[in-house]
């Protein structure tokens, strides 16, 4: 199997590789730079000596006239040892200083060689403007240029090659020292427990690249321990409260067993455990229904409802039992709304219940509905003694009993009423918090509207 490069071998190469293309570019533009630069200069030096040459032979149209002026021109031609010159008149050579040499034709400048020999030669006619005027064929020796253009080129090449390997050298040592984040990163994560979800990154080491990283992984970690530590008071919770009905439950089935008994004490105990059974069976089912809803399986039906007549069907439910407990039942408002009927009733039913309970005689429990621009607004109050503030943001933690005694044996006390409402109040995209103070506590459902 091919081992992947790790991102620190990549970033090397990356680096090598803009680096060696950069240098290349530079030093190809440079090369050609040079080479334009030195046909300028051939050209101004070939101008120079044409204008020395015509002035030398200036008049001459004829072989005899040139045998006149040769040694005048050849101590011009001395003055410059790499220029020579081949003087062409009817298909005649007058003077040729490059035999064996074959020139290009055409006048203008041109670039040749032969024998490892490179030449700039320069075609003009001796007397401009004449169509039967001698042809001038300047060649000038331009080895040494070209000698200084191939160790050029050879020196962009040594020093692409050499500083593609130095960048890939840095860039590698800069890479992994820039990556060291993520390798810290990457020891925490793999540190991560059960037993160990307090460790975190430090933010204020981390580069601002990956402070936002950071971050978000020290804030995982935080997600992951209280969903750790919910998890383990819950299974403690889910303990505890079965712990008492299946002791009750063996304790009397033990007891019966111990002798014979007449058969109305066994229709008793049956009908005991039967209760102890019955609450153990809802306490399951309420568990059940919270674990849909925190995998996203809660999925309400979206219906129109008229939730003051809803209301007003729970009111009458639970009239008989404010009745008994001398508490007053009030419906203030109306509204509309969409959503599943079953689910919303439970969430009320459940609010109206916990309200009731913690009414005093003489009390009052309101519910009222507000319809606005952005949704529903559904308020379950009671009056009576308050919650204190430390005590409310717990309040619809799973098991949770704002009252340290533990009224076990009973499901209405399980402390899975307030949880089970806020997944049916999330599961409709709403949200529910409660306020206290002044005499009065205020459970508050906040539902979208819903076109």
């Amino acid at each position: 199997m091919i081992q992947r490069l790790s991102l620190a071998s990549r970033l090397a190469l990356l680096f090598a590789a803009c680096t060696a293309v950069v240098s290349l570019l530079a030093g190809v533009l440079f090369n050609r730079a040079s080479e334009a630069h030195f046909i300028e200069l051939d050209q101004q030096q070939l101008d120079s000596q044409l204008v020395a040459l015509r002035s030398t032979l200036q008049g001459v149209n004829s072989p005899a006239l040139f045998a006149q002026r040769e040694q005048q021109l050849r101590v011009e031609l001395n003055r410059q040892p790499e220029l020579a010159l081949r003087i062409t008149a009817g298909g005649q050579r007058w003077l040729d200083d490059a035999p064996g040499v074959t020139l290009p034709e055409g006048p203008g400048l041109h670039s040749l060689q032969n024998a490892g020999t490179d030449y700039r030669v320069y075609n003009v006619p001796l007397m401009a403007g004449q169509p039967d005027s001698p042809q001038l064929s300047l060649v000038l020796d331009i080895t040494h240029h070209q000698h200084f253009l191939q160790r050029m080129q050879h020196l962009i090449w040594l020093t692409v090659g050499l500083s593609a390997l130095a960048t890939a050298v840095l860039g590698a040592w800069a890479a992994r020292s820039g990556l060291r984040p993520l390798r810290r990163m990457g020891e925490v994560a793999a540190g991560v427990s059960a037993h160990s979800l307090t460790q975190r990154l430090p933010q204020q080491q981390m580069p601002a690249e990956l402070a936002e990283l950071a971050q978000a992984f020290n804030a995982m970690l935080g997600r992951l321990d209280d969903a750790f530590q919910r998890l383990s008071a819950f299974s403690a919770d889910i303990a505890h409260e079965l712990r008492t009905p299946l002791s009750n439950l063996l304790t009397q089935t033990q007891v019966i067993l111990t002798q014979p008994r007449p058969l109305e004490d066994y229709r008793e105990a049956l009908h005991s455990n039967l209760e102890e059974l019955q609450w153990m069976a809802q306490l399951v089912n309420d568990m059940l229904y919270l674990a849909k809803a925190d995998h996203g399986l809660l999925i309400p039906k979206c219906e129109p409802l008229a939730l003051a007549n809803e209301v007003e069907a729970l009111l009458e439910f639970f009239a008989l039992l404010a009745e008994d407990a001398q508490v007053s039942l009030v419906r203030e408002g109306s509204a509309q709304t969409a959503g599943d009927r079953g689910m919303l009733r439970r969430a009320l039913s459940n609010l109206l219940d916990n309200a009731l309970r913690f009414t005093p005689a003489g009390g009052q429990v309101r519910v009222r509905m507000v319809e606005g621009v952005r949704g529903v607004t559904v308020t379950v109050e009671n009056s009576g003694e308050g919650i204190p503030a430390d005590v409310l943001p717990r309040l619809f933690d799973r098991f949770y009993r704002a009252d340290p005694a533990r009224h076990e044996g009973s499901s209405e006390h399980a402390g899975l009423g307030l949880a089970i409402t806020q997944s049916i109040v999330r599961a409709h995209g709403g949200r529910i918090f409660c306020e206290s103070g002044a005499g009065w506590t205020r459970f508050v459902i906040e539902l979208p509207k819903v076109n």
